[in-house]
């Protein structure tokens, strides 16, 4: 089944050249019609693909969906939506912002997913290292197995300067031990997107990130 269709593109490419709230108000029809509910109905199937590999996932879509507003508080630019569609499957959807969780992104420029440990606190990132620290093959086996590299080739994230002694020592064997976030993404293509079974490739694609995201939540959930 297809969800979204080149309207949707057509939609965000106009709205990059006329990113104002009386552009936006004319052609709120279009974003219900041609973004909203088809986005929601997206996100809805790949859901539901998900609840065998997460039972706990948010079933909830409109949790799930990000608005198009954008948070203008303390941002320099002042424009008042965003120029994509997004999405996060995880326990709580949007507000879930520190558990590791998957993520789809669509707009007219950038398109991609993946997922991982975006936003940590000091508390989480703790028990990641130390599941990283004393599980290192394991690690070491995810991070690198051929399903995972193909797609998402490494883990991103910013890293900490200032480490415990341990753990300063480990990164000669394992570097991302100092990493702040770990998270991982892979493009689509406009194609992608408006092929018949979308959400059965975002889905597949998945399953390595779900796999990555299991050694950070078991970490957490200690």
């Amino acid at each position: 089944m297809k969800y979204l269709n080149k309207d949707f593109f057509k939609f965000f490419e106009e709205l990059e050249d006329n990113n104002n709230k009386e552009w936006f108000d004319v052609n709120r029809s279009r974003y219900e019609n041609d973004v909203k509910v088809p986005f929601r109905a997206l996100v809805q199937a790949i859901t539901d693909r998900l609840v065998a590999d997460i039972p706990e996932i948010n079933r909830e879509v409109p949790k799930a969906v990000f608005r198009i507003n954008r948070d203008i508080r303390f941002s320099k630019d002042k424009t008042p939506y965003k120029n994509h569609a997004s999405a996060v499957f995880a326990r709580k959807g949007t507000k879930d912002e520190e558990y590791p969780a998957l993520y789809l992104h669509i707009g007219s420029k950038e398109k991609f997913m993946g997922g991982g440990a975006y936003m940590t606190t000091k508390e989480t990132l703790q028990k990641i290292r130390q599941e990283i620290y004393y599980n290192p093959d394991e690690f070491k086996k995810l991070i690198n197995s051929k399903e995972f590299k193909g797609l998402y080739g490494a883990i991103q994230g910013d890293k900490n300067k200032v480490l415990a002694p341990d753990y300063k020592e480990f990164t000669a064997e394992q570097p991302l031990i100092a990493n702040k976030a770990f998270f991982y993404t892979t493009p689509l293509t406009q194609k992608d997107v408006l092929a018949d079974g979308f959400d059965e490739l975002v889905y597949k694609q998945f399953k390595p990130g779900i796999k990555f995201n299991q050694f950070l939540w078991r970490a957490i959930n200690g």
